[in-house]
């Protein structure tokens, strides 16, 4: 009993500052539409008076052209930002046509990469080239040694053979170059083993690419079937 007493008493306590509130409001908007109605009013008896006097409508007439210029001053000043927002906008839509779309991105992509391909291939035929070119040169040299050595032997075999002593020394001039030759053999020894390692190694890579080739036709077939 009590606590129904007591929720009613807070129900109407609720209720009356609510209704205060809403007085509150009532008058305040009252009192603004009392003071803008005042003001509006004195303008209109303004206007009255100029419309009366022909000297305050002369003034009227000067403040409405006035206010008539100040309006187109202000229209062209909206216009120049306008034209100049416009042509910032265009500006930035032909940045925008200047970035290339994904289609255009996939085409490019493709074009470089049959592009570096391309002078992959090149590359690779070039140092051919020079590889063949090296190793022709370096031949040349050789047969050259070779050729000159030989003229050598043959210009004094003759007088080498008539005394012991020229024999052995021709006997150890002939050990020297062959151990000067063994050892320029061995040389290319260590170097041809990279080469026939690495051609092994492409080799092997190549078969591999081909048994991968000849995978993928396979199943491209059984695919259309």
């Amino acid at each position: 009993m009590f606590s129904c007493c007591a929720g009613e008493f807070l129900s109407s306590v609720h209720d009356f500052w609510f209704l205060q509130d809403l007085e509150k409001q009532e008058s305040e908007v009252v009192s603004r539409f009392v003071v803008e109605h005042a003001l509006l009013q004195a303008e209109v008896d303004e206007f009255e008076g100029m419309l009366q006097n022909k000297t305050n409508m002369d003034i009227f007439r000067d403040m409405l052209d006035h206010s008539l210029d100040e309006s187109k001053e202000k229209l062209n000043v909206l216009k120049k930002e306008l034209a100049s927002k416009q042509r910032t906008i265009l500006q930035l839509h032909r940045q925008l046509d200047d970035i290339p779309v994904p289609a255009e991105l996939l085409q490019y992509e493709l074009c470089f990469s049959q592009l570096y391909t391309s002078i992959q291939r090149k590359l690779r035929q070039t140092r051919k080239h020079y590889d063949t070119f090296n190793a022709l040169l370096e031949i040349k040299e050789i047969m050259l040694k070779e050729t000159s050595l030989l003229n050598s032997i043959s210009s004094q075999f003759q007088i080498a053979i008539s005394s012991p002593v020229g024999r052995t020394k021709l006997v150890e001039s002939m050990e020297k170059i062959l151990n000067g030759i063994q050892q320029k053999l061995d040389k290319l020894q260590l170097v041809l083993e990279p080469e026939q390692k690495a051609c092994r190694a492409l080799k092997e890579k190549h078969r591999k690419a081909l048994s991968d080739q000849r995978q993928c036709y396979s199943l491209l077939q059984a695919f259309e079937v």
